[in-house]
């Protein structure tokens, strides 16, 4: 299960943050997401659990409490929609080739 965690503390790691989850079973992985500019956490994450009642058991104990001085956002995951090539065939004149 996939799980997507908001209002992290900047200095959050995705180490810290799986130590956290694997309290309510195995943790597939753990990503804060950075800025791949600068690297500085954008304040969200995705973590992944072994099981959907592991997760699930993680969403209801750690949604809206403190971790690392800030009130975090549990839930799961929604599926990404496919991306679109916005640039494919794109033509300024508006012709296409």
């Amino acid at each position: 299960m996939n799980i997507f965690v908001a209002k992290l503390n900047y200095r959050t790691t995705s180490e810290s943050l799986g130590e956290l989850f694997a309290n309510y079973g195995e943790v597939v992985s753990a990503k804060v997401i950075t800025d791949k500019d600068t690297g500085r956490s954008k304040g969200y994450a995705f973590v992944e659990m072994a099981s959907s009642d592991a997760g699930l058991a993680a969403i209801a104990n750690l949604n809206e409490t403190e971790f690392e001085g800030q009130v975090i956002v549990c839930k799961q995951a929604e599926d990404r929609p496919p991306r679109r090539d916005n640039n494919r065939n794109f033509n300024p004149r508006g012709r296409n080739y």
